[in-house]
């Protein structure tokens, strides 16, 4: 059973302001690994004191883990199953000398310029 379109929603913005704050906050990143649950409540994920939680940190090479609609599918796996798996890669690792001058315009005005394997920007 799919998340309505309003749920979904709300489950990508929260999981898109965990990843965000996980790469931006040292603070933040240690509370994923020692509050996993206080940390994605934190982030506006709300999940029952019984459920189990993984977080994936290290994401194989060649796997598509940072997709956006595989973290979907693991949330409404973890709606149904109990057991919720989140993949909140290190932070990726941008390199400004190779940003065009395009590019960097995008990033300035909020365009559509994504700086990050998961496509959460786009």
């Amino acid at each position: 059973m799919a998340l309505d379109p309003r749920k979904r929603a709300e489950f990508v913005n929260a999981y898109t302001r965990a990843l965000i704050t996980a790469w931006s906050s040292e603070a933040y990143a240690a509370k994923l690994s020692t509050d996993a649950r206080g940390a994605l409540a934190d982030a506006g994920l709300q999940i029952s004191p019984d459920a189990e939680i993984v977080i994936t940190r290290t994401v194989p090479s060649g796997e598509q883990d940072g997709n956006l609609e595989v973290q979907v599918a693991l949330w409404e796996t973890g709606l149904k199953t109990g057991r919720f798996e989140f993949h909140i890669p290190e932070a990726p690792q941008v390199d400004m000398a190779e940003l065009s001058e395009g590019d960097l315009a995008d990033v300035a005005a909020g365009g559509n310029y994504c700086c990050c394997p998961c496509s959460c920007c786009t």
